[in-house]
Formats: C-alpha cells, sequence, structure tokens
C-alpha cells in the first residue's frame, strides 16, 4: 500500500483537516479519505507515515459496528467495493479508496469538540497541576498525572481549524448550543466512552481521554460523526504497564513528539511550520505505533482489501 498525503477524487472537494480530505457525494452524504498525513504540536510534518491512514478509517469503522446499538452512527461504508458500487464516479480510484476512505451520512456539524477525560493527562494534568481547575472548573485536591477520574469528566471545547481547541465550560457550552443538544450531546459522548472504555479495557488497552463529534441529520436526528477513539482524537494507554503518577507510555504519535522535542530542546527547530525532516527510524517507529494500535484494539493484524 502506498502512502498518499493528499487525494484527488473526481468529486466536489468540500475542506482538507490536518489528516482528511471530505468529499461532496450529492447533497445527503460524504466521502471522508483520511490520508497518511501526520501533525504533532498543531504542525503538519512534510513526510506521510505507512497505513496510518488505513488504521484511522478501518478503527473507526471497527468502533461503528461495535456502538450501532448505543447511539446512531454515520457510517454507511468503509469497504472500497461497495463505496465504487454506490458512487460509480470513483470507478477506477479503487487503489485511492482502499483502507482508507469511509462514506458517511451529510449532517449539520455541532461547532463543539465533546470531549471526555477517564484519567487526567495532558493538557488537563498541565491545568490542574497549574490551578487545581479544568476548563476552569476546580477539581479535587490531591490527585495524581494520570489518575482514573470517577466518573469520568465531561470537557467540551470549541473547535480550530488551525491551532488548538479550546476548552470550555459546559455552561458556555449551553450559551452556544442551547440546553437540550448540549444535554443531548454529552449524555452521548458519555454513553459511547463508557461502552468503549470497557471494550477497549477487555483487550489490554486504556482509553484514557477522547473526542467526539456530533451532526444533525436533515430530520432533526443527532449522530455520531468523523473518527470515533481512533489513536489521534484519544489517548490509548497499555492496561498491564499503567501507573497512576507519571505520564503512560501511547500507542500514538509519541516516537514523533519525542523525536520533536529533541529537535526543539536542542535548538534546531523552533516549534513552527516547516517542521524538521524526519528520519526513516522515527516514521518506521510511529508507523508500527499505529498498527499495533490496530492489532490490539481489534485482536486482528490490519489488512487492507
Amino acid at each position: 500500500m502506498t502512502t498518499m498525503s493528499a487525494s484527488d477524487l473526481p468529486l466536489p472537494l468540500l475542506g482538507r483537516g490536518k489528516v482528511r480530505d471530505v468529499y461532496a457525494v450529492g447533497s445527503d452524504r460524504v466521502l471522508l479519505l483520511t490520508t497518511d498525513r501526520i501533525s504533532a504540536f498543531d504542525v503538519v510534518m512534510a513526510e506521510t507515515i505507512p497505513m496510518k491512514g488505513a488504521v484511522l478509517t478501518q478503527i473507526s469503522a471497527w468502533w461503528f459496528n461495535q456502538l450501532g446499538g448505543v447511539v446512531p452512527h454515520h457510517m454507511i461504508s468503509a469497504d472500497a467495493d461497495e463505496i465504487i458500487e454506490q458512487v460509480p464516479e470513483l470507478a477506477g480510484q479503487r487503489a485511492a479508496l482502499a483502507g482508507r476512505a469511509m462514506l458517511c451520512k451529510r449532517t449539520l456539524v455541532f461547532p463543539i469538540e465533546c470531549v471526555v477525560r477517564g484519567y487526567l493527562s495532558g493538557s488537563a494534568w498541565k491545568e490542574y497541576a497549574a490551578q487545581g481547575t479544568l476548563a476552569g472548573e476546580p477539581l479535587a485536591a490531591g490527585l495524581l498525572e494520570s489518575q482514573k477520574l470517577e466518573p469520568a469528566i465531561f470537557s467540551p471545547a470549541t473547535k480550530a481549524e488551525t491551532g488548538h481547541d479550546e476548552n470550555i465550560t459546559i455552561d458556555r457550552m449551553r450559551e452556544i448550543l442551547g440546553e437540550e443538544d448540549s444535554y443531548t450531546l454529552e449524555s452521548m459522548t458519555r454513553a459511547v466512552y463508557t461502552q468503549g472504555e470497557a471494550i477497549a479495557r477487555e483487550q489490554g488497552i486504556i482509553i484514557a481521554d477522547t473526542k467526539f463529534e456530533f451532526g444533525r441529520e436533515a430530520d432533526g436526528r443527532i449522530i455520531l460523526i468523523d473518527e470515533v477513539m481512533t489513536p489521534d482524537s484519544s489517548r490509548f494507554w497499555a492496561a498491564d504497564v499503567y501507573a497512576p503518577g507519571q505520564p503512560q507510555p501511547s500507542f500514538d504519535k509519541q516516537p514523533l513528539r519525542d523525536y520533536l522535542d529533541i529537535e526543539r530542546r536542542a535548538g534546531r527547530w523552533n516549534g513552527d511550520a516547516p517542521p524538521p525532516p524526519l528520519p526513516a527510524e522515527v516514521i518506521e517507529a510511529t508507523s508500527k505505533r499505529y498498527l499495533e494500535a490496530y492489532r490490539r484494539l481489534t485482536g486482528e493484524e490490519l489488512v487492507v482489501k
């Protein structure tokens, strides 16, 4: 499977994110094409990561199949042949679609990232350590880094096209969306995370935190969209080595982050674009980390057909 930095499909392009290219399929569907682009510290790397796009798409597809009875979702198909059958314009594009494409229902997307934190880590830990709060809301005293939060904390954020998403309070979310939709999104977020965290733990993975997106269909129904509990949208930890009070090794782009940290500390990179070139061993280690996340979660090796 060749790597892909950008796609070029015979469909109207709606937009390109850091990782995904989004195409219109008529007025009621979209095609999400997950490239092998990778970003870290809000900078997109020049190099691609082999198999990354397929891992993200197929993990999301696996989750949508697991969660169908929990919440409604947008996936129609993540199988290249089925997609081509439904979208004849894509005949001849199978190699570009294989593994990395998902045909989905089109929705009006809510402008909120629905973040749920089951463990105190990352930016949440940094804020708590400095101020004892999360998104300005006080937490109990004496918590440790990576400690399990019971119950999990719902922590919405505004979505940013570039740069960091901004954590907001639930009250601010209510101001943006209204009481009813805010309640629905929080309830759906907690339901999906509770089910997903339990399934992942059986596979030896702790989903420490994750973020979801939701959209509204034409008939008003709210459904789960975008990617779901992937290494890009979540913090995956190995349950067998979990130890609170310190950072945890994760199944994501950690080899890339570690390399960039070294370059910054050495004064060879200022943290802005353009990023430094990535050595082959960093690319390989990052690819292996993503593939290991898929294997651990699903119990199978990823085979792109």
